[in-house]
């Protein structure tokens, strides 16, 4: 027995070989669970194992829901868990990963093995993690993660005497970004066997004997029960006391006396602990930091290097109390101008190629419902909408630089001085800036905020961020109806009204929060820690993965969704057909159809936004999808104009005019319904997955009530306030 004196007590460790038992063979399948702290390149290592390319980002909190994938060539399932500082869940996406951990209690829910991943830059932070999952007795392998940059940094791991201190199943330099490693870490995957569970291993914790009386009769509780429990009953001594929710993983293991039991011993055993003035909630943590400082710390040790990092220096710059915010500013203002900018030559290409198609259908085909169906359904619907297509490319690929470089982190820390006196705190930007792209990953990303009043009130702010669903609209109308001109001889008036609109959507984010914090105030200020990653220079491979992953997302919804309602709506826009149809013009025709008498019925509602009944169709429609508006208007305005003419989109709008000879679009029109779609919640999607994350119907109904009343306000306000100014 070895048996070390610390200033708070003693560390006991048996040198016992370590039993193994063999569990009864299953069905289920062999899995290994892949853990550790947010932004250790668990994914990335998880992606590496497996070939697949899940999401991966230099910021905390990319994965929050478990994620599965086949070990290349092997039959062994990886689960790649949320990322987590502990197992102590405080917010969704750790309690995903607390869940499963406890469920491994019953031998037909244990992994084959558990890898956890640890920044190797870091480690003695990171291995706190690790200390908990190892006291769960199964195979485990720690990843040094990162360990080129370990090396680059002059930092040097004893790594043998790591895997014998922490009695690990062993312990391998890793790198997901180099590939280091990833070969011995399959191996040693395929060399455990099935059903392994390691027995008489001590728990890696000091254990302070002034403190034992105290804990005895909760040990010995636990310890009797140890063959349901299967866990170490000091670690569950420990985890009671420091975890309130903890006893409610227990219950299901104990009958109903036994509970009863545990909760008078766990009283008794924290009145104990106040009497003494002592503070039992952090026990786990000082017995397992006392564990890393006596029996680690001497295992890790640093060249001289240079005292401040390349990293600080430019966080001295880029989170400058004064400079930061602006230079902030100033990279959305180029951000939104070259998505808005760089996209328009692939554009006008794709346009182009539409136009083509058309001529050539037009051409091939006889006259005809089935022309008519491929040309201004098909063809018009579904290539009007491909046509912004390389805007959203643009979007992702700014959106993957801001994460992989580190600076998402940054904007997270500038902003949390904000937020906080809007009642949230920086963890709610990731999900925000997630909103650009798609609301429901970023409604999904606020599962790692552990208050659930913030959470809530980030996932209602969310779809205010202008996703990229709206681009196609903000494009069309700024490209139709604001004048290519250049503000100081350099800044695009459309890129500048552009930029705008999604400056709108996040300063409106603001005043909806200050209203939420009054009437539904925080219970106390949201303090938030954070670790700032290192700058990092991104992995363009995985950025235009992204981009692949997000553009076949697009193309598969143009592909189905659209493409459906394309043709719904050109048979609506169709049929019925008028008595004497050879009288009436084709715009006669189109508004006697089942479209034309729907858009006619919403007109009333919106004539004071300044919109028609074509408009009003695209609204309805738009609910599917928010670019379904410009399919809709595309196929309404192509069944509008004679056979065989051809023209954009925006030219018929530009040309559309009321019986009177008014145009139905202008400038102050475009700018009313880009407004609207600002602030509009017209997505299905987006219902359905807040009412998932929130469990319940409030939240979703209370969104489309203030996004719709805020979007038609807003809308009337501009337009007709335009008109009293004689625009």
């Amino acid at each position: 027995m070895f048996v070390a004196d610390t200033g708070a007590g003693h560390l006991k460790i048996n040198n016992i070989p370590q039993q193994q038992d063999t569990l009864p063979e299953t069905t289920n399948t062999p899995w290994v669970a892949i853990v550790g702290n947010p932004n250790c390149g668990k994914t990335a290592l998880f992606n590496r194992l497996t070939g697949l390319h899940q999401k991966v980002g230099n910021y905390p909190g990319i994965t929050v829901e478990k994620k599965s994938g086949w070990l290349k060539g092997r039959k062994i399932l990886l689960r790649d868990l949320p990322g987590t500082y502990s197992l102590n869940p405080k917010s969704i996406d750790e309690k995903i990963v607390a869940d499963t951990v406890q469920s491994w209690r019953k031998p037909e829910n244990r992994p084959r093995a558990v890898i956890v991943v640890v920044d190797a830059t870091n480690l003695t932070r990171n291995i706190y993690l690790a200390l908990q999952i190892l006291d769960w007795n199964l195979p485990t392998i720690i990843a040094l993660n990162m360990w080129d940059e370990v090396e680059k940094q002059g930092i040097h791991i004893d790594v043998e005497g790591l895997k014998e201190r922490l009695r690990a199943w062993a312990v391998i330099p890793t790198s997901a970004k180099l590939g280091i490693g990833i070969a011995e870490l399959v191996h040693t995957i395929e060399q455990i066997p099935d059903g392994l569970f390691l027995r008489n291993v001590p728990p890696r914790v000091v254990e302070i004997d002034r403190y034992r009386d105290l804990l005895q009769p909760l040990i010995d509780f636990l310890g009797k029960r140890f063959d349901r429990l299967q866990h170490d009953p000091l670690i569950e001594a420990l985890r009671l006391l420091g975890d309130k929710g903890y006893i409610n993983y227990l219950t299901a293991y104990l009958e109903y006396k036994e509970i009863e039991e545990l909760q008078r011993l766990l009283t008794a055993t924290k009145e104990e602990f106040i009497k003494r003035n002592i503070p039992f909630r952090t026990l786990e943590q000082s017995a397992r930091y006392g564990f890393i400082d006596l029996y680690l710390s001497d295992l890790i040790s640093r060249e001289d290097v240079e005292k401040q990092t390349i990293s600080e220096k430019i966080d001295h710059v880029l989170t400058h109390r004064f400079f930061g915010p602006i230079l902030m500013v100033i990279l959305l203002l180029f951000i939104f101008n070259a998505i808005f900018s760089w996209a328009q030559y692939p554009m006008d290409w794709i346009q182009a190629g539409n136009e083509w198609l058309a001529a050539q259908a037009n051409q091939l085909m006889p006259d005809g419902l089935l022309k008519s169906l491929v040309v201004d359904g098909i063809i018009a619907g579904v290539g009007s909408i491909l046509t912004f297509f390389p805007q959203i490319l643009i979007l992702v690929f700014f959106l993957g630089l801001l994460e992989d470089s580190g600076y998402m982190s940054r904007m997270a820390f500038m902003m949390d001085r904000l937020l906080s006196r809007l009642g949230l705190h920086g963890r709610s930007v990731l999900p925000l800036l997630s909103g650009f792209a798609c609301a429901i990953p970023g409604i999904i990303a606020a599962r790692t905020i552990d208050d659930r009043r913030t959470r809530i009130v980030t996932i209602l702010l969310v779809p205010l961020m202008s996703c990229s669903a709206r681009l196609p609209v903000y494009t069309l109308l700024i490209a139709a109806f604001i004048p290519n001109v250049y503000v100081f001889g350099f800044l695009s008036l459309q890129g500048l009204v552009f930029t705008g609109i999604y400056f709108l959507g996040m300063f409106t984010a603001i005043f909806v929060a200050l209203i939420f914090k009054k009437l539904y105030p925080p219970r106390s200020k949201q303090l938030m820690m954070m670790e700032l990653p290192p700058y990092r220079i991104p992995l363009l491979s995985s950025i235009f993965w992204q981009m692949y992953e997000r553009g076949k997302s697009f193309l598969t919804t143009a592909g189905s969704i659209i493409l459906a309602i394309s043709v719904v709506l050109w048979f609506l826009a169709s049929f019925p057909k008028p008595r004497h149809a050879e009288n009436l013009t084709p715009k006669e025709q189109i508004e006697y159809s089942y479209a034309g008498r729907l858009g006619k019925t919403i007109e009333p509602v919106i004539k004071p936004l300044g919109f028609d009944w074509k408009i009003g169709v695209g609204l309805v429609t738009s609910f599917a999808a928010r670019e379904v508006i410009i399919s809709t208007l595309s196929t309404l305005y192509n069944l509008e104009q004679k056979q065989g003419g051809q023209r954009s989109l925006a030219d018929a709008m530009r040309q559309d005019h009321y019986p009177d000879g008014r145009p139905v679009f202008s400038i102050l029109v475009a700018l009313s319904l880009m407004i609207f779609y600002v602030y509009a919640a017209q997505c299905m999607a987006t219902f359905a997955i807040i009412k998932k994350e929130t469990n319940s119907w409030r939240w979703p109904f209370l969104m489309v009530g203030y996004m719709t009343t805020l979007a038609y306000v807003a809308s009337f306000v501009v337009y007709q306030g335009g008109k009293l100014l004689g625009f």
